[in-house]
């Protein structure tokens, strides 16, 4: 047995069409179901009128003529035969005069036999109440549905007969049934216009979502950097963005991480060698010399320390990445942390032949929250890159002053700048750039992550002047 082709859709498309196609069913249903019980009744109760005041209008006629007959002789026997006889609407009506007991005495068509009691709901009430009176329902004689009009035939307060009127409601359920036919055959029509309305339109979602999600397996199963055709300028076109963008910085984190790796093996590589190197030299007894003794013991401690540096900023870096990266937030004198690492760093560049001009401010700020040793540790960060990347100026300015509520620190070197294209992505973990100078590319985004963990901004610009060079600037709020 073949499937039905709705079947084979699956995932979202089928669920869309299921929902969408049920609601419209139930929707259509309730209309069909509705409509035909409007015609319905519409038809119903418009015989019922029309009856109503045939019915009324005979029987004021009729009562108002046999009123002057002797009904003892039979004259109203008489008039009501002939009243039959030259009834026009036969094809349409049956009329009936009854007994005031209920029984039949003449039909205009014949179908109803004389002596005949029919015995429903609009006699009885007439009986009861004499007054006009109607009953729709199936026949106790034919089980066909009928409506009956019965309108009481009275004189000076004597119910003389009943004149009732009767029509059978086959042709109305006919047309009834016809035109909830029809409105079921337009309700089908809807449902399939709809039906294949909602697989276009699902499928235009459908379709390029698959095709996103094929892109998005491809990324995860390496090919970075992938771009995704866009469309689409609508929400479908905002995901094609989204992963292209995602795309496009996976690509560039998994070239960076690669650099990182080799620039990390190869700084790691120059220090090892070194202290490995004096310290087989020394071990051997090769530098027997007091002074070269010295200088390689010299050797080995200043690059353990360059080791222990580039250990402590990876584990840094693997802290932020699992988010065991905490401040400890205290009152601190900012003036007071700044001067501190400019001291401390003072000497060391000093030796290098690189001069530090620090120019402090007038102005004294009260103690603002943050950690002093991580603030500490971007100051002297900053310096280190200043010194690595800007060291042939042989100059460093340092200076801190209030400005819009913040404190801003600037600390400038006279290098050579940095590259503009490169200036956006210069605080990127494992972004090196095109410089030369030793380091493993993740010093600035510890920084970032440092100062906007108080709630700050660190931004690296190029120096607007002649002298050049690039000055990193650091924005803290003063709480005030």
């Amino acid at each position: 047995m073949k499937s039905i082709p709705f079947l084979k859709v699956r995932g979202i498309r089928r669920r869309w069409l299921l929902n969408s196609v049920s609601i419209m069913v139930m929707i259509l249903a309730v209309v069909v179901i509705a409509f035909s019980l409007v015609m319905k009744n519409y038809y119903d109760s418009s015989i019922l009128s029309d009856m109503e005041s045939k019915a009324r209008i005979a029987a004021n006629y009729f009562g108002s003529y046999a009123g002057s007959m002797d009904i003892s002789t039979g004259d109203y026997l008489t008039a009501a035969q002939d009243y039959v006889s030259s009834f026009e609407d036969g094809t349409k009506l049956e009329l009936q005069f009854l007994t005031p007991g209920g029984k039949v005495v003449y039909s205009s068509n014949g179908l109803t036999l004389s002596g005949t009691m029919p015995g429903t709901d609009d006699i009885a009430h007439l009986q009861t109440y004499q007054e006009i009176s109607s009953w729709t329902g199936n026949s106790p004689q034919t089980g066909e549905r009928i409506t009956a009009v019965s309108a009481p035939l009275i004189y000076d307060g004597t119910l003389m007969g009943i004149m009732r009127y009767v029509t059978s409601m086959r042709l109305v359920d006919r047309q009834v049934v016809t035109l909830t036919l029809v409105a079921v055959a337009l309700a089908a029509s809807i449902l399939v216009l709809a039906y294949l309305s909602n697989i276009y339109f699902v499928r235009s979602i459908v379709d390029p979502v698959k095709n996103i999600t094929g892109i998005a397996q491809r990324i995860a199963g390496g090919s970075y950097g992938i771009q995704v055709e866009k469309k689409f300028d609508d929400e479908v076109g905002d995901l094609t963005d989204a992963i292209n963008d995602m795309s496009l910085r996976i690509k560039q984190a998994e070239s960076m991480k690669s650099e990182f790796i080799s620039s990390v093996s190869h700084e790691l590589r120059t220090p090892l060698t070194a202290i490995t190197g004096w310290a087989e030299t020394i071990m051997n007894g090769e530098a027997r010399d007091e002074s070269d003794i010295r200088k390689g013991m010299g050797i080995i401690a200043s690059e353990a320390r360059r080791l222990s540096g580039m250990v402590e900023e990876l584990l840094e870096f693997s802290r932020i990445e699992d988010g065991r990266f905490t401040l400890s937030i205290e009152p601190i004198d900012i003036k007071a942390e700044l001067e501190d690492a400019v001291y401390t760093y003072h000497e060391f560049l000093a030796a290098e032949g690189i001069a530090v001009y620090h120019h402090d401010c007038e102005e004294e700020f009260e103690p603002i929250p943050g950690d002093p040793d991580r603030l500490r540790q971007v100051f002297c960060n900053l310096l280190d890159n200043a010194a690595k990347h800007g060291g042939s100026g042989k100059r460093i300015d340092t200076g801190i002053y209030p400005e819009a509520g913040d404190v801003v620190i600037t600390i400038r070197d006279y290098g050579p700048g940095i590259p503009p294209e490169e200036l956006p992505n210069v605080k990127y973990k494992f972004y090196k750039g095109s410089s030369t100078a030793r380091g493993s590319g993740i010093g600035l985004a510890v920084c970032e992550e440092i100062v906007s963990r108080h709630n700050g901004e660190l931004n690296i610009r190029n120096a607007d002047d002649e002298f050049g060079g690039c000055v990193a600037e650091i924005r803290l709020p003063t709480g005030t």
